[in-house]
């Protein structure tokens, strides 16, 4: 198959940008001593999580507990999910997941929820490794001694041994400008830096500090004390990563686009064209539009659940019916939820067709 065949709206993966993202990516962790765990929520894809591991991933980050257990029965270990596991039915589901991958991680936060892995890890005749996920604006106890609290819980349980901590900041990821990014940054993370002395002043080692994003990576491999990275957008990139602002100015092109969603023109009118790509091609979490690859005289707008209208007032090239017509997603993460499948290229010519088999693992 090539480009030209594949039957739209689809899912397109350029290898050459992808494989020079990842080569980028691990060798600015590597030079400075860190472990990569790319989060897979982005990608949801196990052949994916598999490469990043050939290049020097120690494995992979899941969203949720679905998503390891999918990425676990595909034979990817590493596995931290960074989503509490909260109530008995999912301690349940923890538990036997840590009978399949031993070195599986999940999070808490509270220390009752600690006792209910800790009896679910008992009824299952495992022991599970238990990391104790910081608030940083979103889910987390607060670092210091709340977090102390929870992590002296985890090490006092007789079934569950303490991993370390999570220390993801989201709202560092997204700072726009990179040195608001790099003062954000550098704040939470010497909080997660301090907890981690705090609780190994207190006889609790902390062989783990995960943290990072695709946004702050390159501040946060330079920080003493974290041990490892999980960002995961940087494989792919999106409209929203693109403008967050970068070193050199208001671009962020550390890492070069490499996913797309083609379509085909359906129907023309005038100045205006349709494709078949609309609500269900492309995540609409965005406040803006998806962007035509390569014709910036192009502009999309929204049409409805299976279409989208192209403006072409100011085309320099008009479309016809069965022009094919590709375009950056807003946000890289729910657009690929959308899809079952990735056409991965080399050039023009498909040189495979990854399942995205954790696909609506949102449990």
């Amino acid at each position: 198959m090539i480009r030209a065949e594949i039957p739209t709206p689809a899912l397109l993966l350029d290898l050459d940008a992808f494989d020079a993202n990842v080569t980028a990516m691990t060798g600015v962790v590597s030079a400075h001593g860190k472990a990569l765990r790319p989060h897979a929520k982005t990608h949801k894809c196990p052949e994916i999580a598999r490469r990043l591991v050939r290049a020097g991933a120690v494995g992979a980050c899941t969203a949720k507990l679905g998503e390891a257990e999918v990425f676990a029965a595909h034979d990817v270990r590493g596995l931290l999910v960074t989503t509490a596991v909260v109530g008995e039915a999912k301690a349940a589901r923890a538990a036997t997941l840590a009978r399949l991958a031993p070195d599986t991680i999940v999070v808490a936060d509270d220390v009752g929820q600690v006792a209910v892995l800790d009896r679910a890890a008992k009824h299952a005749g495992v022991r599970l490794r238990v990391a104790v996920d910081l608030y940083f604006g979103r889910t987390g106890v607060a670092p210091g001694a709340p977090a102390l609290a929870v992590a002296q819980a985890i090490a006092a349980a007789p079934h569950l041994d303490f991993a370390g901590l999570q220390a993801y900041d989201a709202t560092a990821s997204h700072t726009f400008g990179a040195e608001a990014r790099r003062a954000r940054t550098t704040g939470t993370m010497g909080e997660a830096v301090a907890t981690r002395a705090l609780l190994e002043a207190h006889g609790i080692p902390c062989p783990m500090v995960s943290a990072g994003s695709t946004g702050s990576y390159g501040v946060d491999a330079a920080i003493d004390g974290l041990t490892e990275l999980q960002p995961g957008s940087f494989i792919f990139m999106d409209t929203d990563y693109l403008q967050i602002g970068g070193a050199a100015g208001a671009a962020y092109d550390d890492f070069r686009p490499s996913l797309s969603v083609v379509t085909t023109v359906v129907s023309v009118h005038g100045d205006e064209a349709i494709v078949d790509g609309g609500f269900k091609a492309f995540a609409t979490d965005r406040p803006y539009p998806p962007v035509p690859v390569d014709r910036p005289d192009l502009s999309y707008a929204w049409a409805g659940d299976e279409h989208g209208r192209i403006d072409m007032r100011r085309a320099t090239r008009r479309l016809a019916v069965g022009d094919r017509l590709e375009f950056r997603a807003p946000h890289c993460d729910p657009t690929v939820n959308l899809y079952d499948e990735i056409h991965a290229l080399r050039g023009d010519d498909v040189e495979a067709v990854w399942a995205i088999a954790a696909r609506g693992k949102s449990q």
